[in-house]
């Protein structure tokens, strides 16, 4: 696969992502460096598809809220994405590919800091695309999952058999994070975490750990993947995005 002219972040508000700066730092540890970082703002599918006309050239871009459903029902081909959204997506020689790591970037954040999903339970509070994609990935790999209410229900999906009423969680996740806002008795476990962040992040928060996680699983899988033995390391990525 050849490196695009273009990549970088598409979504709103997207002002404060991290994503553009994770492609420059693994792109130079591949040696690619002459691709143009772009940050494409859109509230709708409609301001995104007028925008992205108006970029000549291959691109890939991770996309974020609230693009999510609409790029997939738009983009995506063969309409098989279990969790109906996507966060990945590249456009190389005028055709469209569509991707979600949102999930497998959250088993590889759990694994880098000592949790694995087999046999342990994850309290998850929303039902949103990110929801969702965890939740098929968490059960995929032998995980447990007690869904806590929140702004969505988790529907049903993959995930079904994975469910459970109690029991210990090793981690509970709340996609519906507000700041400020506590997390509530019933998303009690060994390990509470967000995976929103602000400018106001740390390197060593569990959200920014997921988005280069995320993020490295996409060049694995998705981006270049002829390349995937010479990706750098989460720890490497999440050193330099600390410089």
């Amino acid at each position: 696969m050849k490196t695009p002219a273009y990549w970088g972040i598409a979504g709103f508000p997207i002002t404060h992502s991290l994503t553009p700066r994770l492609f420059q730092i693994v792109g130079k540890f591949l040696g690619i460096t002459d691709v143009i970082s772009v940050f494409i703002e859109a509230e709708n599918i409609e301001e995104f598809t007028t925008k992205i006309d108006q970029i000549e050239g291959d691109i890939w871009l991770s996309c974020t809220t609230p693009l999510k459903h609409s790029i997939y029902n738009n983009f995506t081909l063969d309409n098989e994405n279990e969790v109906g959204s996507v966060n990945q997506l590249t456009r190389l020689n005028g055709e469209w590919n569509t991707a979600n790591t949102d999930g497998i970037g959250f088993i590889s954040a759990c694994e880098s800091v000592g949790i694995s999903p087999n046999k342990s339970i994850l309290k998850l509070r929303g039902g949103g695309s990110a929801a969702r994609a965890i939740a098929a990935s968490w059960a995929a790999e032998g995980g447990k999952i007690i869904p806590i209410a929140g702004k969505r229900k988790l529907t049903k999906g993959p995930w079904e058999d994975a469910i459970v009423d109690s029991g210990e969680a090793i981690i509970s996740v709340d996609l519906d994070y507000e700041k400020d806002r506590d997390f509530s008795i019933d998303m009690e476990s060994r390990n509470k975490v967000h995976i929103s962040y602000n400018e106001e992040y740390e390197v060593d928060d569990f959200a920014i750990i997921m988005l280069a996680a995320q993020h490295l699983e996409a060049w694995r899988n998705f981006y270049l993947p002829n390349r995937k033995n010479d990706l750098p390391s989460l720890e490497k990525v999440l050193q330099e995005l600390a410089k």
